[in-house]
């Protein structure tokens, strides 16, 4: 939007207020970041025990019955299906710990799961994911199976802040829908029109 402002303004300074955000700074030691989950709504054709057969190559897989299951562990993620919880861990090898990308639970999920087995290639298009916000609990993520909206629903653990700054200091770019932050910034009460 700054560029499409600048080349309609001969007259461009810099100084001009479309030229500057709000920003807002919390000391990492105050800030949460929750879980940002994921729900599908199908199996890629496969059967239930397809599924797991297939995930069964590059994660170990151990069914926990039916209480919620919430990750406790970096590359340990909760998975809903069938009425069941399964705890999914990511073999070594299958991520890159010097990659501040590659070893994100949101990357090993895509690059794991969602591409390989279920064909889920972009997050921001496909209409087949959806995602649910930490805040809402895993109670949230059963409910949307098994009222048969969604198939599968996978719990990860939230995303630590250093590997946030690692990210931010490398000046590198989150893939889309990794952190929920609290708290929110409440927004919609001004509103400041640029043009």
């Amino acid at each position: 939007m700054v560029k499409k402002l600048k080349e309609k303004n001969p007259n461009h300074t810099g100084k001009e207020e479309y030229n500057y955000f709000l920003a807002v700074h919390f000391p990492d030691n105050q800030l949460a970041i929750m879980d940002y989950n994921r729900v599908v709504k199908d199996l890629n054709g496969n059967s239930v025990e397809e599924f797991i057969t297939k995930l069964k190559t590059n994660l170990e897989v151990e069914e926990k019955g039916t209480k919620e299951f919430r990750p406790m562990h970096l590359h340990e993620f909760g998975m809903y299906l069938d009425g069941k919880w399964y705890r999914l861990t990511a073999k070594n090898g299958t991520y890159d710990n010097n990659d501040p990308i590659g070893v994100l639970d949101v990357t090993i999920l895509s690059n794991q799961i969602l591409e390989p087995i279920l064909n889920i290639k972009d997050l921001r298009t496909d209409k087949r994911i959806e995602f649910v916000g930490g805040l809402r609990g895993l109670g949230e993520l059963e409910k949307r199976v098994n009222n048969g909206s969604m198939k599968a629903a996978f719990a990860l653990y939230p995303v630590t802040m250093k590997q946030l700054i690692d990210i931010a200091d490398g000046g590198l770019i989150m893939p889309p829908k990794v952190t929920w932050f609290e708290p929110k910034l409440r927004s919609g009460l001004v509103i400041h029109a640029l043009s």
